[in-house]
């Protein structure tokens, strides 16, 4: 199995094209041609899990933080943290992907995994991304309505969040007139045509319009098909920002709180008390999720689980509902147990006998000091 198909099964969950602008996932070193021996994931690269997957004789490496983020302006290998990872990463011929903030946007990515952790229920976005869809309309005969619909589908339009092959059709009719160089499918040139016609409408994600339209085209029986893309605002239902759901049972505020901690595994939580009623929907973002703070209070949320809170972020929610800091490490790293879930499962139907490991030491940079000393 080549690096080229592993990806590609990755961004099929996880476009890249649904991070953040600024963002950088995707390849950070290497190429999509190598053959993959076995396959290391972690949440970032550190020099020791480079070590331990040099050791595991893992030549595919997976992260959630990309290596290369800001672009780079030298390559010292002997003073720069990043340089001297590259190199390790080039000797040892190994090949390092990111999958960043599409992971935290994507149905199932990071707060899902976080949600699941702490064995939410009913789990669903905590505000669903807008304004990244396309209306793809085209006008086609009734005969070719069948094959020109499935080449919209099977390219990936008509999505509607856990639906599928969605569109609508409606009979109408066209004319065209077409001039000495052409050679219509339908009716003769030089003479003014009017033929039955179906408009179909299909939503296509914005990162599979070009896809979808060349498959589209590819099949359609005109020479100059008749097309409309209409850009949308509608709710895009499978990509978004942060999660909520409920507790099967109502808990107290210390309650969730031990509950938090023992589900990610950490001492060492910030908190700010709610309102004192008792907990039952929680709202969540892995890593930094500050600016969802007003969502997750809007929508009812007994309690907001993220990371990276400042401080008057702590004075917006007191009294209102619990706003937990439980560390941007711990709401993270529960995602790595689905991407390797979903690469074994490849690895399975490919026949194949790469294997996958889970860093097992922390990427963690964070630690605590107590007035014992310990840490």
């Amino acid at each position: 199995m080549i690096v080229k198909e592993v990806t590609k099964y990755i961004e099929d969950w996880a476009p890249k094209d649904a991070a953040w602008a600024k963002d950088n996932p995707g390849i950070q070193v290497g190429s999509l041609s190598g053959e993959i021996e076995n396959i290391f994931l972690c949440l970032e690269l550190t020099t020791q899990a480079l070590k331990e997957a040099i050791k595991k004789k893992s030549n595919f490496i997976f992260t959630h933080h990309p290596l290369i983020f800001q672009p780079l302006k030298r390559i010292d290998t002997q003073n720069d943290r990043i340089s001297k990872l590259i190199e390790e990463l080039i000797k040892n011929n190994i090949t390092l992907y990111s999958a960043h903030t599409n992971l935290d946007f994507t149905k199932n990515g990071v707060s899902f995994q976080l949600a699941k952790a702490l064995n939410l229920k009913n789990i669903d976005f905590l505000e669903n991304q807008d304004s990244n869809q396309y209306k793809l309309v085209v006008f086609v005969p009734e005969n070719n309505l069948e094959t020109v619909s499935n080449a919209i589908f099977t390219s990936g339009g008509g999505i509607i969040g856990q639906y599928e092959n969605c569109s609508f059709s409606l009979k109408g009719q066209g004319s065209f007139l077409g001039t000495e160089g052409t050679n219509p499918a339908v009716g003769q040139k030089g003479r003014f045509e009017h033929v039955e016609e179906i408009r179909l409408e299909a939503v296509v994600d914005k990162w599979k319009i070009n896809k979808v339209l060349g498959s589209m085209l590819k099949v359609h029986p005109y020479e100059e098909p008749a097309y409309d893309i209409y850009p949308l605002s509608n709710k895009n239902l499978n990509f978004g920002f942060g999660t909520i759901g409920q507790l099967e049972e109502e808990m107290t505020e210390q309650e969730f709180l031990q509950h938090v901690s023992q589900s990610l595994s950490t001492t060492n939580v910030r908190f700010s008390r709610g309102s004192g009623k008792k907990i039952k929907k929680v709202a969540l973002c892995g890593g930094s999720g500050s600016e969802l703070i007003g969502s997750a209070i809007a929508k009812g949320a007994d309690a907001f689980v993220t990371a990276d809170v400042k401080y008057h972020s702590f004075q917006d929610a007191e009294g209102k509902m619990l706003l937990i800091d439980a560390g941007h490490y711990e709401t993270e790293v529960p995602v790595l147990k689905e991407v390797k879930r979903r690469l074994e499962d490849l690895i399975k139907k490919n026949r194949e006998k790469i294997k996958v490991y889970i860093y097992n030491g922390t990427t963690n940079p964070v630690h605590f000091f107590n007035k014992k000393g310990e840490y």
